[in-house]
């Protein structure tokens, strides 16, 4: 029984839109009730038939406009597009609405009042003209400021959350690159090497120091070129060598025609970093990781390819999880990410991301 009660209640609900239609337009025609019996002195009943009829008609019209408008999705348009479709739909509007109202009227004096003058009355420009031309153009408005106040409102909301999780993406990147076993395997790495390669250690902590300062400061932009994420990737394979040694080997196939191309920050090293740490950490004798960037009908494929099994902690990641959502956000819905094993020896992480330049 609370299932069906509940199922009523669902369809008896009203949205806001006709709650606005009705209570607006019916506020509205109470004037005109007024006067159709104080000046018009119609009967109650005639100037209730009449009230019905003038909600309806004012209804009916703008309802129209609106099917209309989300037909050919004028509300995504510019300014100025919009004003061209809106200032010719008013005029439109307000001739209907005077009709309209002309052929109420000229249907009462034909059946109440016994008069013949249907067409004379019903083709007659008179001030219900303007009435119409003044409320439909609140009407239309209205409906377009309301739309364009909510659009604006959920960019700046969407902008916000992206801007979130953008920033959380790069805190979450630091936190991993910054845990105690990474940091005391590159120290010890550095450590080791300031007596047998005082230069090496020197690029070591040169390596170390620019990672961090890439995670923190110089990722603010949304996008940026491919050849600078390359070199930070090329930075953090070279500090994380310190410790695999000959276990870690990183090949890069990319065109130089699309390294200006620009995709979200610390996503190649996203994969990277988890191509390490599930493929490379894991194996004792470490392997190849391959990174292999092309352009695939107008979009950006970026391929990385690691020794390994692919478990469910690969794609439970904080990290992978951030990219995701990063990339739902950034492209709506137009960017797709994957991980998959190719067998049980290589996993594969791909990333498909609309090209966009400057």
């Amino acid at each position: 029984m609370s299932t069906e009660a509940n199922t009523q209640n669902k369809n008896i609900n009203i949205s806001l839109y006709w709650k606005c239609q009705l209570t607006g337009w019916g506020v509205v025609s109470l004037l005109w009730l007024y006067i159709a019996l104080i000046r018009d002195q119609f009967s109650v009943f005639h100037a209730l038939a009449n009230y019905v009829l003038d909600v309806a008609i004012c209804i009916g019209l703008t309802h129209t406009y609106r099917t209309i408008a989300l037909k050919a999705k004028w509300n995504y348009l510019n300014i100025k597009k919009l004003i061209k479709k809106v200032t010719p739909s008013i005029l439109i509007l307000s001739i209907l609405f005077m009709l309209l109202m002309n052929l109420k009227m000229s249907g009462h004096i034909y059946l109440v009042e016994n008069k013949n003058n249907f067409l004379e009355n019903l083709f007659e420009w008179n001030p219900v003209l303007i009435t119409g031309l003044r409320h439909m153009s609140i009407w239309v408005l209205a409906y377009h400021l309301y739309h364009f106040y909510n659009r604006e409102v959920n960019t700046a909301r969407a902008n916000a959350q992206l801007s979130i999780i953008a920033k959380q993406a790069q805190l979450d990147n630091l936190s991993s690159q910054l845990n105690p076993h990474f940091l005391f395997n590159s120290l010890n790495s550095i450590k080791s090497l300031i007596i047998e390669n005082p230069k090496i250690a020197r690029r070591a902590v040169d390596l170390l120091s620019d990672l961090l300062r890439s995670s923190l400061y110089e990722k603010e932009d949304p996008l940026i070129e491919i050849k600078n994420e390359l070199s930070l990737v090329e930075d953090y394979v070279e500090l994380e060598r310190l410790r695999f040694e000959e276990r870690l080997r990183v090949t890069i196939d990319a065109d130089d025609a699309l390294k200006n191309l620009k995709i979200p920050p610390l996503s190649i090293q996203l994969l990277v970093e988890n191509a390490i740490k599930h493929g490379i950490d894991k194996r004792l004798d470490g392997g190849l990781v391959h990174i292999s960037i092309q352009e695939v009908n107008g979009f950006i494929e970026i391929i990385v390819k690691n020794p390994g099994k692919l478990h469910n902690e690969n794609q439970r990641g904080l990290g992978l999880n951030n990219l995701k959502e990063r990339l739902l956000l950034q492209f709506k819905g137009e960017a797709q990410f994957k991980i998959e094993g190719l067998s049980s020896k290589i996993v594969k992480a791909t990333l498909i991301i609309p090209i966009h330049k400057k």
